[in-house]
């Protein structure tokens, strides 16, 4: 399985994981011209901008070393745009660490960063 292929069964791995604890998965791999952001849910009141980690080896650091703070500016940014002409809604910046495409190998991070 190649990394692309990796990476999107994580991300599907992880929108399953959301839907379990009650969000409501609104869109993937949303893009514009800041940023991606890659899993964006619901939870009541509160939308949800989620980032997704896969690192199957501790070589170059785990996945959470992987979202420096040039990646979190393009995340916020990409967030901003998103919410661009829509009502006020709160927000927050989860996280979703894997180390392998099991469920029970996600480490989800709730309100990891702020903007």
């Amino acid at each position: 399985m190649d990394a692309i292929e990796q990476g999107r069964r994580a991300e599907a791995l992880c929108a399953h994981v959301l839907e379990r604890a009650g969000l409501s998965v609104m869109a993937r791999n949303f893009r514009c011209r800041m940023g991606e952001v890659d899993l964006i849910a619901r939870e009541g009141a509160t939308l949800v901008f989620c980032e997704v980690r896969l690192r199957r080896g501790q070589s170059f650091g785990g996945a959470a070393e992987s979202i420096t703070a040039a990646k979190r500016g393009r995340i916020v940014a990409a967030a901003r745009f998103y919410l661009a002409g829509k009502p006020e809604a709160d927000c927050r910046f989860d996280v979703m660490l894997l180390d392998g495409l099991e469920m029970q190998r996600v480490r989800w991070i709730r309100d990891a960063f702020r903007c």
